[in-house]
């Protein structure tokens, strides 16, 4: 489950079709991914990011009126680019944010990497197969050449603010990614976010992504779901114990929901830890960006 990065239960995507997607978020009137009232309407835009390893599909959102916005980087869960993350980038957008979200498989498919929802309960073996050898193709390497290409890309937009600093979050196996997109550009990133990383932030391998902290420069949100927790309470001490060392501000705690809680449509899915960890995001945004 959490340490293979599998959501349990059946998930979901809560939009009824991708058309609908495109009439609600032209509209710009509701953020369905914590429904609360956006603040500005959104530019959403497909975009394709030159990498070194070929072109990735991703989808930018900025403010849709004249301005420059701090830069914002999300790293989906194992499911990949969806609709549902369509609508976290365009909640934050409307925050005040130029937003970038990319397809991380975009070296073997493009999104979404499933029609339709997906019941892990009962998934079949080719399934599973799919998203670990998707996985599998994100070796840290990887990561930081495509953090590096994706800041790139949000630092040309004539949007951005390239004299604050940019923000990265990340859920489930994207947040592993998250610390790495850090320490690849320690002078870039003043803000990291990680919910429900599952157990693999801190192991005892030598690339375990915890070894990291001490070349980043950022503040730190972490998120842990109660049910990873049980299985290895040891994981928040480790974690507050190497942001002590390194130095770097950190809030680590564990949220009283399963491992997936943070996005709509998983059957984990929990509304009131979904919109705390918002609030606590914009905060960190909000004292580390603005």
């Amino acid at each position: 489950m959490c340490d293979e990065f599998i959501h349990p239960g059946l998930v979901e995507d809560p939009r009824v079709s991708r058309r609908t997607f495109g009439l609600i978020a032209g509209a710009a009137a509701m953020s369905a991914a914590g429904g609360a009232l956006a603040k500005t309407a959104v530019v959403e835009r497909d975009v394709e990011v030159k990498t070194p390893d070929g072109s990735c599909d991703a989808v930018l959102f900025c403010p849709d009126k004249p301005g420059k916005w701090p830069a914002v980087l999300i790293w989906t869960d194992i499911l990949g680019l969806r609709p549902v993350f369509r609508d976290m980038g365009h909640k934050l957008a409307a925050q005040g944010y130029v937003v970038l979200a990319p397809n991380p498989f975009y070296r073997s498919k493009h999104a979404p990497l499933f029609e339709g929802p997906v019941d892990f309960d009962k998934a079949d073996q080719s399934q599973r197969n799919l998203l670990f050898g998707l996985a599998g193709t994100l070796t840290p390497q990887a990561v930081t050449a495509d953090s590096k290409a994706y800041l790139a890309f949000l630092d040309a937009q004539p949007q951005t603010d390239t004299s604050k600093k940019a923000g990265v979050q990340g859920y489930c196996l994207g947040g592993l990614f998250s610390i790495r997109t850090a320490a690849a550009a320690p002078n870039r990133i003043a803000a990291v976010a990680m919910f429900h990383a599952g157990n693999t932030i801190a192991t005892d391998k030598p690339d375990s992504p915890h070894l990291l902290i001490p070349q980043t420069r950022a503040a730190y949100l972490i998120g842990q779901a109660q049910n990873d927790d049980a299985q290895q309470p040891q994981i928040k001490e480790t974690l507050k114990a190497a942001f002590a060392a390194a130095g770097r501000p950190a809030t680590v705690e564990v949220y009283p929901a399963n491992h997936g809680w943070c996005v709509k449509g998983n059957g984990t899915y929990d509304e009131p830890s979904a919109e705390r960890a918002w609030t606590e995001l914009f905060k960190l945004y909000e004292t580390t960006l603005l």
